[in-house]
């Protein structure tokens, strides 16, 4: 979709303002508390490695033009506190997920989708964490969305609502608009347990013939709690030209 301007990056630095979306995604993160961070990438996404990297030229120039560092001090990541993992074919969001399963191991995990631009304070997945800490299981971020929309997303069939979670009977990826079982959509934050790991490893592939997350969830969904958090803030499909010339303007 934004070709020619992803031929040489990644999508996920394209920059909102004056830092990159992947950027914004670790911020994210690191307000929930999250400090260990897994980055699912393939062929042509090693900006994203030099990103969370020390340019020493850089910082050499700048400290001797008097500049401060300090500007750079988001693209930090811990010692041992970030590893890469690529997935060779581009098979779906539950391929990539799956492809961290070693890292991952037994431990509950959170999924960012970086081209999903949430804005609001407190951040989509600090809200999530408050939530889980309460529920434990597993959680989606959702929205609301216009029903004639919803056969772009993957869709909720909601349960019970207390404040701002709704227990989750179902999920569905893309469906008609018709067979859409609510207008709430999955908005690129999720709280999963390690046993989604083992429910991927025999995913068949779904809709656009990929192996998709919502499937596996959607199968987990009785023998596991689910749960989703209606975001307080807003949503930019920055997936979308139109959604990421919104996101700039929001931020700028």
């Amino acid at each position: 979709r934004f070709l020619p301007a992803t031929k040489a990056i990644p999508k996920e630095m394209l920059p909102i303002v004056d830092r990159p979306l992947i950027q914004y995604a670790v911020d994210e993160a690191r307000e929930a508390g999250i400090e260990q961070m897994i980055f699912v990438t393939g062929r042509g996404k090693s900006a994203i490695e030099d990103h969370f990297d020390i340019a020493f030229e850089l910082e050499k120039t700048m400290s001797e033009r008097g500049k401060s560092l300090a500007v750079l001090e988001p693209t930090r990541l811990g010692p041992g506190n970030c590893a890469y993992v690529r997935q060779q074919e581009p098979l779906g969001l539950g391929h990539a997920i799956w492809c961290a399963r070693d890292l991952v191991g037994d431990e509950p995990f959170a999924i960012f989708l970086p081209d999903e631009f949430m804005v609001g304070s407190p951040g989509c997945m600090k809200q999530m964490v408050e939530a889980y800490n309460r529920l434990g299981g597993n959680l989606i971020s959702v929205l609301e969305v216009p029903r004639e929309a919803v056969s772009s997303y993957g869709v909720i069939a909601p349960g019970k609502s207390e404040g701002d979670v709704t227990e989750v009977l179902g999920l569905v990826e893309k469906p008609k608009v018709a067979d859409a079982p609510s207008n709430l959509i999955i908005s690129g934050r999720y709280i999963l347990q390690p046993e989604v790991m083992r429910t991927l490893e025999s995913q068949e592939k779904g809709a656009g013939n990929e192996i998709q997350l919502t499937d596996a969830m959607a199968r987990m969904i009785g023998s596991q709690p689910f749960h989703a958090v209606t975001f307080a803030g807003k949503r930019y499909d920055c997936g979308s030209k139109a959604g990421y010339v919104q996101a700039n303007l929001a931020i700028a």
